[in-house]
């Protein structure tokens, strides 16, 4: 039953991903376009978080921690330059 699931689990994050990436193509604003970015990546690190539960394995789960961070940052980096014009101060 596990199996499954997880199988399940990964189609709806890949269905989710697409449509994502239709409105990062798609997206009339730039905010959209950062927000479908931020979306984007929370969804890659639930199917690598997924992925991971699949196969048993712990490096997965690392690579989903570095994802969040570098993604998190990522999106403060844009919403700043979209905001302000500027990265850094």
């Amino acid at each position: 039953m596990i199996p499954a699931a997880l199988a399940f689990a990964c189609g709806a994050i890949a269905l989710a991903m697409a449509l994502t990436a239709w409105r990062l193509l798609r997206g009339p604003e730039p905010t959209d376009r950062v927000l479908a970015l931020d979306t984007l990546y929370v969804n890659t690190v639930g199917l690598v978080i997924v992925l991971g539960l699949w196969h048993g394995s712990t490096l997965l789960f690392e690579a989903a921690l570095l994802i969040a961070m570098l993604g998190f940052v990522a999106t403060v980096a844009l919403a700043r330059y979209i905001s302000r014009g500027d990265v850094a101060e």
